[in-house]
């Protein structure tokens, strides 16, 4: 039986998960648990990195305390986008940047009036987001900062982590196509996006792809962890929708996912990046796979909005999820749909008040009760779901059979059933813990354990239950889609 640990960390929280492979199942078993919360300090958001890393630590003694079997891997995946940087003499350059943070508009905006909407796709691939590691970085070179002036090398922070343990510098293929900085036919930096930013190749740590070895525990790291063995740090999908999509259990081809948490990332798998006016406009990226293909997706503002809404809402009344969604089951339907994108819900402050405001603003009624509210941005979300799986099936050629949903969204039944609504298609909820299956899988993979994506399917299938939702009551959501779409314009319109 082969052990390995994913370290998965999400912009709200981590945890370290110990995987046991017996040959042909995965079983999970989790370490420790920890918040990754970003703190404001004035105008800059940071994120605590030394305490990341000690509750990383943390996991790692757990299992050297529970066990003294060889630990055959450590593999660490987080959410997209941010950055550390180092110096010559191999030291962290104060705490990474949050991509929430403000300078990441003001990039986009400034590399915008200067370069133009269209170049940065043109180039990667990669839809125009504000929180692109292209826009901070830019932001960074157009205010001098002086981080950036006296930086040796930049590391993609699941590459920055695995640095601390392991002292190498490298940054993973997957999370690096994140970045908007990575040519879309070479899958090296882009020498056009570096020159935009002026700053120099040397800065950028080289490219490896998922299922390499990285490095070794460091020994002072197996000493502050009691580790007897030295277990090899892999590149596993360090931009955890990479991970969760090598978890999707799906059986041939025609099929679409749902990495659904925080963000949705609903996407197809492609042999090649996907490059046209039509993918510009409607806002989707070629991110990478675990294979070295490419998962041309969109980024929709996933369970973000319903999160803040109840963290608002507990303040008052601590609801579970399950009482939030008996309460929606009361409210009546389709009364108000919101664009779960708009600028304003990016931010988690007041998140009531600023559907309640949308909802003013483009003539509807407005939502007042916690259940009404809450059925407000799930059948939104649901329409969401519907535009991109649409665009998704022009861009395959053909009809998609089946969603995938994976990741923790997945345990929400209702938004399960009203999404297989919504698309008139079967929707595959499972497995919750996709990331860290995805991440333990690419290690397996990595140690010759099973051969190829095919093998490691069949393990997650063999290893994990799904359920299959089956839509209903599609008529009610065709009649409502052209007046969703409608909302949604005008609001868009308004905006301009």
């Amino acid at each position: 039986m082969g052990n390995y640990i994913a370290v998965d960390l999400g912009a709200s929280n981590g945890r370290t998960i110990l995987g046991r492979f017996d040959g042909r199942r995965l079983t999970l078993k989790e370490l420790n648990r920890f918040e990754t919360h970003y703190t404001r300090i004035n105008d800059a958001y940071h994120w605590n990195l030394v305490g990341i890393y000690k509750n990383i630590l943390g996991g790692l003694l757990a299992y050297a305390k529970k066990t003294s079997r060889p630990l055959l891997g450590i593999g660490i995946d987080t959410w997209g986008c941010d950055f550390g940087l180092i110096d010559k003499q191999g030291k962290l350059i104060g705490n990474p940047r949050a991509y929430r943070d403000p300078r990441s508009l003001r990039g986009m905006k400034a590399f915008h009036a200067k370069y133009g909407e269209k170049t940065a796709f043109d180039h990667t691939g990669i839809a125009n987001l504000e929180f692109n590691t292209l826009y901070q970085l830019y932001d960074m070179a157009q205010t001098n900062d002086p981080q950036l002036q006296c930086a040796d090398k930049l590391l993609l922070m699941p590459d920055l982590l695995g640095y601390l343990l392991t002292g190498e510098m490298s940054n993973e293929y997957t999370f690096a196509t994140t970045t908007q900085m990575l040519d879309k036919d070479t899958g090296a930096w882009s020498k056009e996006m570096l020159g935009m930013l002026c700053i120099p190749e040397s800065l950028l740590a080289p490219i490896k792809r998922s299922g390499t070895l990285k490095g070794k525990l460091l020994d002072f790291v197996k000493e502050d962890t009691g580790f007897t063995n030295t277990p090899q740090i892999y590149n596993v999908g360090g931009h955890d929708t990479a991970s969760a999509v090598a978890s999707v259990p799906a059986k041939g081809d025609s099929f679409a996912f749902i990495s659904s948490g925080t963000w949705s990332l609903i996407g197809i798998l492609s042999d090649k990046a996907i490059i046209s006016d039509e993918v510009f406009i409607r806002r989707f990226s070629n991110e990478g796979t675990v294979d070295g293909t490419y998962r041309p997706l969109r980024n929709i503002m996933g369970l973000w909005i319903i999160q803040n809404c109840r963290r608002q809402w507990d303040r008052e009344e601590k609801l579970s999820w399950k009482e939030l969604n008996a309460l929606v089951d009361k409210a009546p339907g389709f009364r108000s749909f919101i664009n779960v994108n708009a600028h304003q819900f990016f931010d988690a402050d007041n998140m009531t008040q600023k559907i309640q405001a949308f909802c003013e603003a483009t003539g509807q009624p407005v939502p007042q009760t916690k259940g009404e509210i809450a059925r407000t941005v799930y059948e939104s979300l649901a329409l969401s779901y519907r535009e991109a799986f649409e665009v998704l099936e022009q861009l395959k050629g053909g009809k998609i059979d089946v969603l995938h949903i994976v990741g923790g969204g997945s345990k929400n039944i209702l938004l399960n059933q009203i999404t297989a609504d919504a698309i008139n298609r079967p929707v595959v909820a499972g497995p919750d813990e996709a990331t860290a299956i995805g991440n333990l899988m690419v290690q397996v993979k990595a140690a010759g354990e099973v051969s190829n994506s095919d093998e490691m399917r069949q393990v997650i299938r063999d290893s994990f239950d799904v359920e299959v939702y089956e839509p209903k009551d599609t008529q009610l959501w065709d009649d409502q889609y052209g007046r969703f779409k409608d909302i949604r314009q005008q609001y868009i319109k308004n905006q301009q």
